[in-house]
């Protein structure tokens, strides 16, 4: 018998990506008032590449979430079910993923 699987592979971890998402949108309201303030550009510049690291970060977290959950599911659903075209589709959407992260 299969177990019940979250819908999403990051809903147990779902807390801890709210919170970074928190953090995240604190530094880009940060660097709002910073352009506001008229700050160093280099200083800005850093906050950004502080934001684009997180954002990565979160993205990556993501997308091991999606292959180690959603792909695995596929696999196991399609092992019963002898249906291989849910992993084509899982498969698709993570190349699809990892090649929109490579291009930014």
């Amino acid at each position: 018998m299969t177990q019940t699987l979250p819908p999403h592979g990051y809903t147990q971890d779902k807390d801890a990506y709210l919170k970074r998402l928190r953090r995240i949108e604190g530094q880009v309201r940060g660097i709002h008032r910073m352009v506001e303030e008229d700050k160093y550009c280099i200083d800005i510049l850093t906050q950004v590449s502080a934001i684009q690291s997180a954002l990565k970060a979160v993205s990556l977290g993501l997308l091991d979430e999606h292959l180690n959950h959603c792909v695995v599911g596929a696999v196991e659903a399609a092992r019963e079910s002898g249906d291989v075209a849910s992993v084509d589709d899982k498969l698709q959407e993570a190349s699809a993923a990892i090649a929109r992260l490579l291009k930014s």
